[in-house]
């Protein structure tokens, strides 16, 4: 069964400023769970079917003066109608002003009532990102996850393939660095992975025979940043003289983290390789393979061998769940 995550609405007031108009209980006991944003419209005309009661609700200019327009009677049903059903939270947008009976239908049904100063479309945006990051699905995987020409490359492999010695060298040549040892991956849309750092060890590196050091105090601000998308994975092994590496880069590998495809790369490492030139050309390889050009498929080409055609390989590297 798929884990589910939560964020307090204290959180979220934090987050986005919100000025706290009613609440039946501490902010921090209350738990939103979903996602999903709702405006109650046709709620208010007293067709409940479908309401979902974990949702936010967002009253901008349209609700609030449907209201007030109502007569006393009408608009205390269409408050019970909505009201009611216990939603998680009411957020009224615009720095609106909130009228007595609108607190006071909150209060009698024990609905918090939250105010905002921002305009309701660019709110919904704002508050719709925040959610699908703080409730995205998520794993914790050993690895350095680094940003090299606007590309987000996860280096993985075992400890002490030298994951993050290449982490220093490309903070030296002017990359920056998310996470090293422990990498928190979220699932925040259907194709696309951020990686983050847990906040406790963020910006910190662990280098066998120096001992840790933080990145942001000796290279600067520009050498770090607080999460950036996985473009593609890059897997560090020791050299196999009896395996045979791929030359060409012909066929494409991947694998899956969270049931998202990722390019993947295996770099085997020996004495001698810049592992930190490796990754870069590696980075923007994969850049321009997702601009559509194929560098071992134009050599193809030109030795008159069009006829061969890339194959995607799917690597199993991580239990998903």
């Amino acid at each position: 069964m798929p884990a589910s995550y939560s964020v307090t609405l204290d959180k979220i007031i934090q987050s986005h400023g919100l000025e706290i108009i009613y609440t039946p209980k501490d902010t921090k006991d209350i738990l939103i769970t979903t996602n999903e944003i709702n405006r109650p419209g046709i709620v208010l005309t007293g067709y409940v079917d479908f309401f979902d009661p974990l949702r936010i609700q967002i009253l901008g200019w349209t609700e609030i003066s449907f209201l007030q327009n109502m007569s006393c009677e009408d608009r205390n049903k269409a408050l019970g109608y909505w009201l009611s059903l216990k939603p998680a939270a009411a957020v009224v947008t615009r720095g609106l002003w909130v009228d007595d009976y609108f607190v006071e239908a909150c209060r009698k049904y024990e609905v918090p009532l939250l105010r905002t100063k921002e305009e309701t479309s660019p709110f919904l945006a704002t508050l719709i990102s925040y959610l699908n990051s703080e409730l995205a699905p998520r794993i914790t995987r050993h690895g350095v996850l680094v940003e090299v020409y606007g590309e987000g490359v996860l280096i993985i492999g075992e400890s002490g393939a030298g994951k993050s010695e290449a982490a220093v060298e490309l903070i030296k040549r002017g990359h920056r660095l998310i996470a090293d040892d422990a990498v928190e991956i979220r699932k925040t849309g259907e194709n696309t992975l951020v990686g983050a750092s847990p906040n406790n060890i963020r910006h910190f590196i662990e280098l066998r025979g120096i001992g840790i050091i933080n990145a942001r105090r000796i290279f600067g601000m520009g050498a770090v940043k607080n999460s950036e998308k996985i473009n593609m994975v890059i897997r560090l092994e020791q050299w196999d003289s009896t395996k045979a590496y791929d030359r060409l880069g012909l066929d494409n590998e991947y694998t899956h983290i969270l049931d998202v495809k990722v390019p993947i790369v295996t770099v085997p490492v020996k004495p001698g390789r810049n592992l930190a030139i490796i990754i870069e050309t590696a980075a923007m390889n994969n850049r321009q393979k997702k601009m559509g050009y194929n560098a071992a498929k134009e050599l193809m080409h030109s030795l008159g061998m069009e006829d061969i055609e890339p194959n995607d390989k799917e690597l199993e590297i991580w239990e998903n769940s």
